[in-house]
């Protein structure tokens, strides 16, 4: 016998103006060239280096970013990462694919939880619903969720859409996946969200990840503030990858991953003991360890996302300025 299930007919949905953004663009983005929080590591050169050596090796260069990675004012700098060439597949999660949308709307974003789900009213928002409508697209269209919420973006001509990474990943096709987990996101409150339809784009993003990964032999994979999303994702596409990779004589060994994020770690050499807490940590045993273990290289950058992000960016800027071209072509600076 079926158990009972909630109506969702019964929800109210309001505005987006009616709601209090946390978050403005205009307080937070960072423009390439602008001003910088202090910020250095040793790793970062590196990181550089190799980012933009297999950029024009035509190697996957992948970014698996959280939420917050947006909402510290990030989209600029991947945004033009993209267009140079640089960043060759971003992922999402599905708060991130949310701020993106919202910021490309309305140019704000974020809500207070303590406030809205004390009145009943957390993330139920009318016009962040419209995501679904795109999973929906996506799912007749045959696409993946992440092109599908770019085209809307881009083809509607959101107010904001040159600050959005999924309208400039359409604009210049280069893959943006967005990897939702049903339940976990404010959509997925919405009379209107359609499992069926967003599990199907979801997962054809996922192939669309998976296939970047076979390219990751000489590659980077990044994992930005993506504690359970990133990690998770990769290693079932590294899997899937290597499957085929054996059965074919190759191997994905060399390659370069980085973890950024906020957690004190320590020494990230070797995989830490089930009774230490930072073994439930997964991008720690995941990223840095267990795949790399074969010939790869792994670093860990600990700070904020405001900070750590540009630093980056600003070398991997300076490479492509020493190095004269970008993956796509001549640097738009050299």
């Amino acid at each position: 016998m079926p158990f009972p299930q909630f109506d969702r007919s019964r929800l109210r949905l309001l505005p987006l103006s009616r709601r209090t953004h946390d978050l403005k663009a205009e307080d937070v983005l960072k423009t390439p060239g602008g001003l910088r929080e202090p910020f250095e590591h040793p790793a970062l050169p590196t990181l550089a280096r190799c980012l933009v050596d297999a950029s024009q090796a035509d190697r996957a260069v992948i970014f698996a970013c959280g939420a917050h990675v947006l909402r510290a004012g990030n989209a600029p700098l991947l945004i033009d990462l993209m267009e140079r060439g640089a960043l060759g597949h971003l992922a999402l999660n599905g708060a991130g694919a949310i701020h993106d949308f919202e910021l490309a709307l309305v140019g704000e974003t974020c809500e207070s939880v303590a406030r809205y789900v004390a009145e009943g009213q957390f993330g139920l928002w009318r016009e962040t619903g419209r995501i679904n409508e795109a999973a929906s697209a996506a799912a007749h269209d045959g696409i993946g969720l992440g092109e599908a919420v770019g085209r809307m973006i881009q083809e509607e001509s959101f107010r904001y859409r040159d600050q959005s990474v999924l309208a400039a990943s359409y604009r210049v096709q280069v893959p943006a996946t967005v990897h939702f987990s049903i339940g976990q996101d404010i959509i997925h409150e919405h009379p209107g969200f359609d499992g069926a339809a967003t599990g199907n784009a979801s997962y054809t993003d996922f192939l669309i990840f998976a296939e970047s990964v076979t390219r990751l032999e000489g590659g980077v994979f990044l994992n930005i503030g993506s504690a359970v999303m990133g990690p998770e994702v990769y290693l079932k596409a590294l899997a899937m990858a290597r499957n085929v990779a054996h059965r074919h004589g190759r191997r994905i060994a060399r390659f370069t991953t980085a973890v950024f994020d906020l957690v004190p770690l320590g020494d990230t050499s070797r995989e830490a003991g089930k009774s230490d807490p930072r073994y439930y940590f997964r991008p720690f045993k995941t990223i840095l360890v267990r795949t790399v273990a074969d010939g790869g290289e792994s670093f860990y950058i600990q700070g904020d996302h405001a900070a750590t992000v540009p630093a980056l960016y600003d070398l991997v800027l300076d490479r492509l300025r020493a190095t004269g071209f970008s993956a796509g072509g001549p640097s738009a600076e050299s």
